[in-house]
């Protein structure tokens, strides 16, 4: 339950922004899963908005970053970048910084995790999802802005490595109850930083991070991201990774390979470039192996540290995910066979 304080404040920021009007009606909390940030929805739909209460540090990535927190918010900075290449993002009605309050358009609750359980069709859900993404990128390649903070930080090794030691820690580690011993460990590094160089050495452009069911809203037929301040560059397979092996909708392998290859003839058409379908498979799986277990282990992190089991049940997806990927990646046995030893779902 809202304390009057809390209520009062959401009721004026609401009022300030858009009238007395608006401010009226029920306000109900919504759900925001992992972030730091917390929604409220003030007002009955259609007039309703959406208020985003942030916390003391919100210009800060909640995962590491070696640069320092931006001087400006990085959601607005990077919203307006997304609307300057036509991306259709949450509308931004008010930001008061002193009050760690934004209003937003109310996009409603149907996202595409949603539409997706409750019947939607999966064909076209993604064929839309991914034809956006490559529009989206191939935009961004042709007009890149050093102004937006996405541009000033980068999937780089160092950013792979810390991953793939969160998966050391809060997978292997807190998964086995046992510590990695010095021997094995010194082994580990070697995977590791070989792994994480391959990755950094994929050429890189704007990457939204989060492209996936979740973060992706319906209204009006249209499909809306809504999370996108974690912007970086990365190589043109990691949100295509993000999207098709999301851990929140399990999706089999002949549909993923259905999806690339009309992300690819998408790209083809948006950009002109033909890309080679063979390495571009290859570095997706890599990619996904990379991800997905950084994932599995920042799901046990969340349950561990922020309290918050809700994302314990997506951990099994994502590790089927990577023991696939592993199949078509012989070069990859080393890291898997240490590896599986502390997580037998990888054997």
């Amino acid at each position: 339950m809202l304390g009057m304080e809390v209520e009062a404040a959401l009721r004026d920021q609401v009022k300030r922004a858009v009238g007395q009007k608006a401010s009226a009606g029920q306000i109900s909390r919504l759900k925001g899963d992992a972030s730091s940030r917390s929604y409220y929805r003030v007002g009955e739909p259609p007039q309703s908005h959406v208020v985003m209460v942030m916390p003391p540090d919100a210009s800060k990535s909640e995962e590491v970053s070696k640069e320092p927190a931006p001087a400006e918010l990085p959601f607005l900075n990077v919203q307006r970048y997304l609307k300057r290449l036509g991306a259709r993002v949450p509308e931004i009605v008010s930001y008061d910084p002193a009050a760690r309050m934004m209003v937003l358009e109310d996009l409603g609750d149907l996202t595409m995790e949603k539409a997706l359980q409750t019947g939607g069709e999966r064909e076209s859900l993604y064929a839309s999802a991914v034809d956006l993404l490559a529009r989206l990128r191939a935009s961004a390649e042709r007009h890149p802005d050093p102004r937006c903070v996405a541009f000033s930080r980068a999937f780089d090794e160092d950013l792979y490595l810390w991953e793939l030691h969160h998966f050391r820690e809060w997978g292997m580690e807190a998964w086995s109850g046992q510590q990695v011993p010095a021997s094995e460990q010194a082994e580990l590094n070697r995977i590791f930083h070989r792994f994480s160089s391959q990755l950094a050495a994929e050429p890189r452009g704007f990457t939204l991070r989060d492209y996936q069911s979740r973060n992706l809203m319906l209204k009006s037929g249209e499909l809306v991201m809504i999370d996108f301040q974690d912007a970086l560059l990365g190589p043109r397979h990691y949100d295509l990774v993000s999207l098709l092996r999301d851990s929140y909708v399990e999706l089999d392998w002949p549909f993923v390979d259905r999806m690339i290859d009309r992300y690819l003839a998408a790209f083809q058409r948006e950009s002109g470039e033909v890309i080679p379908p063979a390495p571009f498979r290859r570095f997706f799986d890599l990619l996904t192996v990379q991800r997905k277990l950084k994932d599995a282990a920042r799901f046990e992190y969340i349950y561990r540290v922020k309290k918050n089991s809700s994302f314990l049940i997506s951990i099994p997806a994502s590790l089927r995910y990577v023991a696939s990927a592993f199949e078509r990646l012989p070069e990859l046995s080393d890291l898997r066979r240490v590896a599986a030893r502390y997580v037998p779902a990888l054997a």
